[in-house]
């Protein structure tokens, strides 16, 4: 499993999940940088997003959002450049998205899943590899030339 940061960030619905995830994170060792470490009652997600996927597109890494569907701060995450977010509610998903997509932002659903499911997800996205297939390396390139400038 790769040992590089991963941001953390979640609004009020999924900010219990959050820290179930890094609960995980922190038993594997896995480094991670927690930008929402305090529930507020009235946050709005779209904040949270920008802030996390700013955060991981500028030094290349990786980021778990959670909210109430993982929509939510999907939508936002995509709108910074350099960001493939994508909200996942099962493990060959989660894979897949990391082999053919190199997302490099899990969205979650605290409404959606169970802790024990999301934590199986947030697993298989870490151990899944990056494209290595020319095909989807083609592709990735061509969803870069497509971002806002």
């Amino acid at each position: 499993m790769n040992k590089e940061m991963i941001y953390l960030g979640a609004d009020h619905a999924g900010f219990f999940l959050k820290e179930k995830i890094k609960a995980y994170l922190e038993s594997k060792k896995i480094p991670y940088d927690d930008l929402s470490p305090v529930k507020i009652p009235e946050d709005d997600y779209p904040l949270i997003a920008y802030k996390l996927a700013d955060s991981v597109a500028h030094i290349q890494a990786k980021g778990i959002l959670v909210c109430g569907t993982g929509v939510g701060m999907s939508i936002v995450a995509n709108k910074v450049q350099g960001i493939r977010a994508a909200a996942l509610s099962d493990i060959k998903t989660a894979k897949l998205s990391r082999k053919h997509n190199d997302a490099n932002v899990l969205c979650l659903g605290a409404r959606i899943l169970s802790p024990q499911k999301a934590i199986a997800i947030t697993k298989a996205w870490l151990a899944a590899k990056e494209p290595n297939e020319p095909r989807h390396q083609r592709r990735i390139k061509q969803i870069e030339s497509l971002e806002w400038h």
